[in-house]
C-alpha cells in the first residue's frame, strides 16, 4: 500500500505541496456542489462558493431567490430552507456569470471516513457479491469520492476533484464497499435518496484527520505535524526519499538476472535446474536463502482444447510485496504493494491448448516475501477452474539490501484534515460513519481520547449539534493464540468500546468478520448492515430496533463464580451454531488469566474456573484474534469484546 501511494503522491508533488489559493472573478462552486448532488432533507442546507469581493450572488431554486454579497476574502454562503425528500431538481447560481446545476436530490447525506477498510472498494469484494453488483442500478443512491491528498501548511478551500455518481454496476466498483452497503440498507429501509461522501485514505491515523490546534493535546503527534509544516523540510524529505527509492529500484532491475539476455518470463527458458516451491507459503517456510530482492516463479499447466484463445481470470491470492505476471510470455498484470487480491484478466488469444506457462516476478522489500495462504490460486476459463496450488519452480533474480525507508504521509497527523476534510465542512449531513483504528494500534491506550477529540471537533466544524457518529470496532486479525493474551488490537477495541460514552455514538461490532491473514477482510456487506442498524436507532430514532450485540454491564461475584449482566441482549443471549461459550478468561487478584467455563443463565452469564477460588476480573474475546468467540444475541449480532476491569 505504501509504495503505490507514494508513487501517486510523488507524481502529484506540484499539486500536493501548496495548492494555489483560488483566484476569484466569476462565481465558482466547490467540487461537492455539483450536478447530481444529494442535499440533506428536512433541515436548512448550505450552498457556498467564491466570487469577486462585494459581488452580489443569487440562488434561484423552486421559484424562489436567495441573495448574498461576497465578503472581502471572496467567499459567499447562502442557506436554503429545509426541503422534503425528493427530486430531481435544478438550481441556478447567478452573479457576473450563471451556473445551472441539474439532477439534484434531497435525501440523507452521510460522510464515510477512516482508513483502508473504509476505502476498500466494491471491486475487491466483487467475488462475494456478483448478483448484487449486477442489480445495483439505483439513481437514488449516489456516491462522491474525495481524492486522497495531504497538506501540512494550512486548511485548503476546496478538494481537487471528484463527482457525484449514481449507483450502477460500473460506478460502485471504485467506491467504498462499506459505504455502499450502508447506503443500500438505509435506502431500502426509508426509501429516500442517500448520498455517500467517501473521505477516507488507506493507512491514515486518527490524528491525520484532526486540526493542528487539537493536536496540541497529543505532543508527539503535534511535533510531527509542526515539522512537516516546514515546507523546506518537507520538499527536501520528499526529494531525498524519492531519489533513494528510485535508485533502489533501478539497481534492482539492473542486477536482475531474469531480465538479462532471454527474460525468464519467456516460455522457452530452461528451468530444469530451478528449485521447487510449494505454493502458497512464505519464502522463509520454503527455505529460500533470501531477504530482499527479486524471485521468479514458473509453472506449466495443461489446458484442454476448449480453453484455446479464451478470455480467463487468473487469481494469485495475495503476494508480498509486489509482482508482475506473464502467461506464455505475455504480460497480464502487476500490483505494486502487498494488500490487494491478485485478480488478473487474461485477454483472448493468450491461452492455448496444451502446455501454458505462468511466470510471476516477485519483488520483496520487507524481509517477508510470501504467497499468502488460504487465498484463491487458480485459473478460471469459461467456467472451468484449474488449481494452481502445489509445486512451482523458482530462481532468485537478484539479492539486495532492504529498500530505503519512505515516509507514509497519509498516516501522519494533520495532512488529511487540511487537504480533504476542511474543504467539505460546509456540506450539511445526516451523520458520520468512521472505520479506522488499525494504524493507531501501536498506541492503543490513547485511542479513546484521540477519537473523542475527533468526534468533538468534527461536530463543531459542521455546526449541526451532536451529529450521529457511527464507528466500526476492529475485527479479528493475526494468528490466534492458544492461551489468554494481550495485544494492541484487543486494547484498541476496548478503547473503541469506551468511546460509546460520547453522546449520540454507536459502534458496529465486527468480531467474526475478520481474516487472520488479511488486514482487509472481504465481508464488508455485514459491516455496512450493522452500521445501518446503528443508524436506524440513533439517527432515525427507531428505539425498537436491536442495533447491537450483547453489551457488558456489570458483574457480581459469588463464591468462585462471576455473574455477568448485559444490555442489548435482544430476544436473548445465545451462541452461534448452538455451541458452548468460548473465549472467556478469568483471573484472581494476581491478574493471571486462564480460560474459563461459561454458561448462559437467562439473560446473564456465569463464568468460573475451579482453579481460581477468588475471581476478580473476567475478560471476553480479549485477543488480537479471538478465534471462536461466540457470544451473540438471538438477532445474530455479536457481543463486543470486553473486560470487567474499569
Amino acid at each position: 500500500m505504501m509504495n503505490q501511494t507514494l508513487k501517486i503522491f510523488f507524481s502529484l508533488l506540484s499539486l500536493i505541496f501548496l495548492i494555489p489559493q483560488i483566484a476569484f472573478s466569476e462565481v465558482r462552486l466547490p467540487k461537492l456542489v455539483s450536478d447530481g448532488m444529494v442535499l440533506q432533507r428536512e433541515i436548512p442546507v448550505k450552498i457556498w462558493g467564491w466570487a469577486s469581493a462585494g459581488e452580489k450572488v443569487s440562488i434561484h431554486f423552486n421559484s424562489k431567490s436567495f441573495d448574498t454579497v461576497t465578503s472581502s476574502d471572496g467567499k459567499w454562503l447562502i442557506t436554503l430552507p429545509a426541503q422534503k425528500a425528493g427530486g430531481p431538481f435544478e438550481l441556478e447560481i447567478a452573479g457576473s456569470n450563471q451556473i445551472k446545476l441539474k439532477n439534484i436530490l434531497f435525501g440523507d447525506v452521510w460522510l464515510c471516513s477512516g482508513q483502508s477498510n473504509m476505502e476498500t472498494p466494491m471491486s475487491r469484494v466483487a467475488p462475494l457479491h456478483g448478483p448484487e453488483i449486477e442489480t445495483s442500478a439505483n439513481p437514488k443512491i449516489r456516491l462522491f469520492q474525495v481524492p486522497v491528498r495531504w497538506n501540512y501548511t494550512n486548511p485548503q478551500q476546496d478538494i481537487q476533484g471528484g463527482k457525484w455518481e449514481e449507483a450502477n454496476p460500473q460506478s460502485i466498483l471504485k467506491y467504498s464497499a462499506v459505504g455502499y452497503f450502508f447506503a443500500r440498507d438505509i435506502y431500502e429501509k426509508y426509501q429516500v435518496p442517500v448520498g455517500i461522501i467517501q473521505c477516507a485514505a488507506g493507512g491514515s491515523s486518527a490524528e491525520s484527520w484532526i486540526s493542528q490546534e487539537s493536536l496540541e493535546a497529543f505532543p508527539e503527534q503535534y511535533k510531527i505535524a509542526k515539522q512537516l509544516s516546514d515546507t523546506t523540510y518537507l520538499k527536501n524529505l520528499l526529494a531525498s526519499e524519492q531519489a533513494a527509492q528510485g535508485k533502489w529500484f533501478y539497481e534492482l532491475g539492473k542486477s536482475d538476472l531474469g531480465r538479462k539476455t532471454t527474460p525468464w518470463f519467456n516460455p522457452s527458458v530452461d528451468d530444469s535446474s530451478w528449485s521447487i516451491y510449494q505454493l502458497p507459503s512464505s519464502f522463509s517456510e520454503v527455505g529460500i536463502d533470501f531477504k530482499n530482492g527479486v524471485v521468479w516463479f514458473r509453472k506449466d499447466i495443461d489446458l484442454p482444447e476448449n480453453c484455446s484463445g479464451k478470455h480467463a481470470l487468473l487469481e494469485l491470492g495475495r503476494i508480498v510485496d509486489s509482482d508482475s505476471v506473464f502467461i506464455n510470455g505475455k504480460f497480464v498484470g502487476t500490483t505494486g504493494y502487498q494488500y490487494p487480491p491478485r485478480r488478473y484478466t487474461v485477454a483472448p488469444g493468450i491461452l492455448k491448448a496444451g502446455k501454458n506457462n505462468i511466470t510471476v516476478r516477485v519483488v520483496s522489500q520487507s524481509f517477508s516475501g510470501a504467497f499468502i495462504k488460504e487465498k484463491p490460486y487458480q485459473l478460471t476459463v469459461d467456467g472451468q477452474i484449474f488449481d494452481l496450488k502445489g509445486s512451482w519452480k523458482y530462481n532468485i533474480g537478484a539479492k539486495c539490501g532492504p529498500s530505503p525507508t519512505a515516509t507514509f504521509f497519509p498516516g501522519k497527523p494533520l495532512g488529511l484534515y487540511n487537504a480533504m476534510l476542511s474543504p467539505i465542512v460546509n456540506y450539511t449531513l445526516r451523520g458520520m460513519v468512521w472505520y479506522q483504528g488499525e494504524s493507531n494500534a501501536e498506541r492503543a491506550l490513547e485511542y479513546k481520547t484521540v477519537l473523542s477529540t475527533l468526534i468533538g471537533e468534527w461536530r463543531v466544524l459542521w455546526g449541526q449539534g451532536n451529529l450521529p457518529f457511527l464507528f466500526v470496532q476492529l475485527p479479528d486479525f493475526m494468528e490466534p493464540r492458544n492461551e489468554p493474551s494481550e495485544g494492541g488490537w484487543a486494547t484498541l477495541r476496548n478503547q473503541q468500546l469506551k468511546t460509546l460514552s460520547v453522546p449520540n455514538t454507536a459502534m458496529a461490532v465486527t468480531i467474526g468478520l475478520g481474516e487472520k491473514n488479511d488486514i482487509h477482510p472481504l465481508r464488508k456487506k455485514e459491516v455496512g448492515q450493522r452500521l445501518a442498524l446503528a443508524a436506524e436507532k440513533i439517527a432515525y430514532g427507531d428505539k425498537k430496533v436491536v442495533a447491537s450485540g450483547p453489551a457488558y454491564q456489570s458483574m457480581k461475584v459469588k463464591d468462585n463464580k462471576v455473574e455477568l449482566t448485559f444490555s442489548d441482549f435482544g430476544s436473548g443471549l445465545t451462541t452461534n451454531e448452538d455451541k458452548e461459550l468460548k473465549h472467556f478468561a478469568i483471573a484472581g487478584a494476581d491478574k493471571k488469566f486462564v480460560w474459563a467455563k461459561a454458561e448462559i443463565k437467562g439473560n446473564k452469564i456465569v463464568v468460573w474456573n475451579d482453579a481460581v477460588s477468588k475471581p476478580v476480573v473476567v475478560r471476553y474475546a480479549w485477543a488480537d484474534n479471538p478465534a471462536g468467540a461466540n457470544l451473540y444475541n438471538k438477532e445474530g449480532l455479536p457481543a463486543s469484546p470486553f473486560t470487567t476491569e474499569p
